[in-house]
């Protein structure tokens, strides 16, 4: 059944209270939406993949406007990091599980919406089975294996992805829905090369961004269940916050698509951390390869022996800024091909950098280059904040 007729075929059933004639007002009097429309938002079911910065506005805004029913989808917890942009948090809300802060939120805005919390990470082994029950899925992730498993899993089951990505001072918003137009394969065929593009936690991004690109996702994932409107299905627009700019690409369905294309060669789910070469999560643990390895603690104590080592912080210099260990020689990722001939190959060197991704990176150049004496600081200089020096603010 398709979205528009399974949300017909309900509309009936769905009354509206006094309560909420009153609360949606101003769609009823509105051509495009009347009553009718207002009860195909109360019988439709949404799937929000994450509560981060673009899940915020999202769920804020389609809760306001009514929509039955959102699911959402995310096993994090709220880090005081998170409140420059994931506004559907609060600062109580710190260190619990991100999908009850959002339910908690959304409650208080709208009690006539059905909030259905998962609180898992999504994999290929469950995709499926929880998209089934949703009528349009929204991607607010932040990595490409989890991209391409809610790209796959809406391709095989008909489902629209309504699609957002955010980076610094850019984003960008589109309708992925195989069945009509191209899906994310069309546009990204192969992911691209482990660790060339880096995340909004090492690059950052502006705390409003999210609003503008979240609040886009929301207007799309309304117009598809009303059935309104021109969807940017075949349509990425990007948006500029510094020039203040949209532009527009077409979109074009590829036919030799593997999952989309008339010759597909994906039938199911697959294994996307391998596909792409990286962990779908975050976090040093699992992003950074495997390296020799010094602790905080460890390091301290050579510190405070005065042992002999080179100290090379990889981050960029704005991080540097921020907080920066004692002692230490701020060296960017990004010059280390043209300046790791300033560092020494006759002394042991401790690289560090926010988390320890980056400076695994810069090891394994280094190693390329015949270095011999090479750690990397495990956690970087976020755990050296956490465990050793409280002092140095954490970003």
């Amino acid at each position: 059944m398709s979205l528009i007729s399974r949300i017909n075929e309900t509309t009936p059933a769905q009354t509206l209270s006094s309560p909420e004639m009153r609360r949606y007002a101003r769609h009823l009097i509105m051509p495009e939406v009347t009553v009718e429309g207002q009860r195909k938002l109360k019988a439709s079911r949404v799937l929000a993949i994450g509560t981060g910065g673009l899940g915020s506005p999202l769920l804020a805004y389609l809760a306001a406007a009514g929509v039955g029913r959102l699911g959402i989808v995310d096993f994090d917890r709220v880090d005081e990091s998170n409140l420059q942009r994931q506004i559907i948090h609060r600062q109580t809300s710190i260190g619990q599980a991100k999908v009850e802060s959002a339910r908690r939120t959304i409650s208080e805005l709208n009690p006539h919406v059905d909030v259905v919390t998962h609180e898992i990470a999504l994999r290929s082994d469950n995709a499926l089975e929880l998209f089934r029950d949703y009528d349009v899925v929204v991607d607010g992730t932040d990595n490409f294996p989890t991209r391409y498993l809610v790209n796959d899993a809406c391709v095989l089951l008909g489902k629209p992805n309504v699609y957002g990505s955010i980076f610094r001072f850019e984003g960008q918003c589109t309708v992925f829905w195989g069945e009509k137009g191209p899906c994310y394969r069309c546009l990204y065929p192969e992911p691209p090369p482990p660790g060339s593009v880096p995340s909004c936690a090492e690059g950052g991004v502006l705390g409003i961004l999210p609003g503008v690109i979240g609040v886009l996702q929301a207007i799309e994932t309304v117009k598809l269940i009303l059935g309104i409107g021109d969807p940017l299905i075949g349509r990425l627009l990007l948006f500029d916050a510094l020039k203040m700019k949209f532009k527009e690409m077409k979109l074009r369905k590829n036919p030799h698509c593997p999952i989309c294309g008339p010759n597909k060669t994906i039938t199911g789910l697959i294994d996307y951390e391998q596909f792409c070469g990286a962990p779908a999560r975050e976090g040093p643990a699992q992003e950074a390869p495997q390296v020799p390895e010094i602790t905080c603690t460890e390091l301290k104590q050579k510190i405070d022996s005065k042992k002999s080592f080179v100290l090379v912080d990889v981050r960029e210099p704005h991080e540097y800024q921020i907080s920066k260990i004692a002692g230490s020689t701020l060296i960017p990722l990004g010059e280390i091909p043209k300046r790791w001939q300033e560092i020494p190959q006759d002394q042991e060197i401790v690289l560090q950098c926010k988390a320890g991704v980056r400076s695994a990176k810069a090891l394994l150049f280094l190693q390329q280059q015949g270095y011999k004496k090479l750690l990397n600081l495990k956690g970087g200089i976020d755990a050296w904040s956490e465990e050793i020096d409280p002092s140095l603010p954490r970003y």
